[in-house]
């Protein structure tokens, strides 16, 4: 059965969710809806810490989405919280929607037509409940509803805490893109499945912390809807990294060669090296350019390093090795080019990252299953032979489309890295800290190290990402900003020990 702590579903998908509970279930729309609006209430209670607010603002539009605002509405009155109750453009005409509204009204409950100063004067503590639009947006924003958005994220600068309901208002439900502009919620509550814009684009930013109500829908219901993606979990660590036997040796641990650094980037060679020996590797060779095989044994004498040259063969170190990776610092200069060309022959377990994906783009080939590509989104424009805006607009079609061409794992990063394999994964893990030069030589390692524990590719990309997340997260605890990828490898050790 589905785990719906990590399904996440296409806006097509959850309406048909939503209908499938009513046609065969037999569970009343309008049941359904007041469900969201108890969840909703008892949301917004955490929010305030269960003393009622200076004054909590629910805004309303036409659709199911203001139904549920006006179920969460009525809740609020009968608790005798000060309310006022917005209604932004029609009023709802038909559906669930309209017997909300009628509630409302036989409950005492009156809204006001939404006016441009109807957030200006609330008081110290002030909620709002975003219900103005759901999933059925799919147009840019204008008129009222614009000027109420807007209204709401000047509120929240202003210190009011938001709650989107369903979806912040004005969010693409598929790809987090905002429809001209969009709320930005403090908190928000999807409803029956978890939606993907609210993982993608700018989606986190706009949703704030995300929780998931089924309102009580049951197991089956999501047995014949596969989802869109699913969310990787830090839970998920201890069962694939199971504590080593005692009698474990370094030569259990498997040997990694990492193919890297030319001229000048020795910085890239080393920080993949030491992730991929903090993730557990039992040997950890490097080939690197002749002028840093000095430096890089000075920096880390856990590593095996050895300088060379186009003239020398590679066979006897490629079939040693349990897993390879190729590419941080390659260069795409005669010395890079030679080692891709020579490394490019055996059916190892291998990992190619940056100037390797560089070169990969100008002769592209199909791959065997047991590769890992690790393109940012400027290289999975490469690899495509597209722009980089086109990729960011869809990063959900750019990775299906690399492995649909390329035939590996591949690991879109970013803002959200996905994984696309047998299966579709997205890491919620992460932060901007990690926007910097070297995080991805970092992730190199990390999955490489996996891999020479005899992890399978799609095991290793997955748990490889969601550890270097992880790890970013860790040691961005005193602030993103600076943050460096030797302090994100610092924080492997402990989360490849659950």
């Amino acid at each position: 059965m589905e785990d719906m702590a990590r399904a996440v579903y296409s806006a097509r998908q959850s309406r048909s969710l939503d209908e499938r509970a009513q046609q065969q279930l037999g569970v009343p729309g309008y049941t359904l809806m007041q469900r969201a609006g108890a969840a909703c209430w008892a949301e917004l209670r955490k929010m305030s810490g269960g003393a009622p607010p200076d004054c909590l603002h629910v805004l309303c539009g036409s659709g199911n989405n203001g139904g549920d605002g006006y179920v969460l509405a009525r809740l609020a009155l009968a608790a005798g919280w000060p309310l006022r109750v917005w209604q932004v453009g029609a009023a709802p005409s038909r559906g669930d929607a309209v017997r909300a509204l009628d509630d409302w009204h036989q409950a005492g409950g009156r809204e006001q037509a939404w006016h441009a100063d109807a957030l200006v004067d609330g008081g110290r503590l002030v909620l709002i409940a975003d219900a103005i639009f759901g999933t059925g947006l799919s147009r840019p924003v204008e008129g009222a509803a614009a000027e109420a958005i807007a209204a709401i994220n000047a509120a929240s600068e202003a210190g009011a805490r938001v709650l989107a309901v369903d979806l912040p208002s004005g969010l693409d439900a598929d790809h987090g893109r905002p429809l001209g502009l969009a709320v930005r919620a403090q908190r928000t509550l999807s409803f029956i499945a978890h939606k993907a814009g609210g993982f993608l684009g700018a989606g986190p930013d706009h949703c704030g912390v995300l929780r998931l109500d089924r309102l009580e829908l049951p197991d089956p219901l999501f047995a014949e809807e596969a989802p869109l993606f699913r969310l990787l979990q830090a839970g998920e660590l201890r069962a694939a990294l199971p504590p080593r036997p005692r009698e474990a040796h370094k030569g259990a641990s498997g040997h990694a060669l990492l193919l890297a650094g030319g001229e000048g980037m020795a910085g890239a060679a080393l920080m993949a090296g030491r992730a991929a020996l903090r993730c557990g590797a039992g040997l950890v060779s490097v080939l690197t350019h002749a002028g840093h095989a000095g430096a890089l044994v000075a920096a880390q004498p856990e590593l095996m390093v050895a300088g060379w040259t186009p003239s020398e063969d590679l066979g006897t170190k490629l079939a040693a090795a349990k897993a390879i990776a190729l590419g941080p610092g390659l260069g795409q200069g005669v010395w890079g080019r030679a080692l891709y060309s020579a490394a490019r022959s055996g059916e190892t377990p291998t990992v190619l990252d940056a100037d390797a994906l560089n070169l990969l783009a100008e002769q592209p080939l199909r791959l065997s299953a047991n590769t890992v590509l690790t393109p940012h989104p400027g290289e999975a424009a490469r690899l495509l032979g597209c722009g980089t805006a086109e990729v960011q607009a869809d990063r959900l079609a750019a990775v299906q489309a690399l492995r649909a061409r390329y035939g590996a794992v591949v690991v879109l990063k970013g803002a959200g890295s996905l994984v696309a394999g047998e299966q579709l994964w997205l890491c919620p893990y992460g932060n901007p800290g990690m926007a910097v030069g070297g995080m991805g030589d970092a992730l190199t390692g990390v999955i490489l190290g996996l891999l020479a524990q005899g992890l399978g590719a799609e095991d290793a990309a997955r748990l490889g990402v969601l550890i270097h997340a992880l790890a970013g997260d860790a040691a961005a605890r005193g602030g993103p900003r600076g943050l460096l990828p030797s302090d994100l490898i610092a924080a492997l050790r402990p989360l490849v020990n659950p």
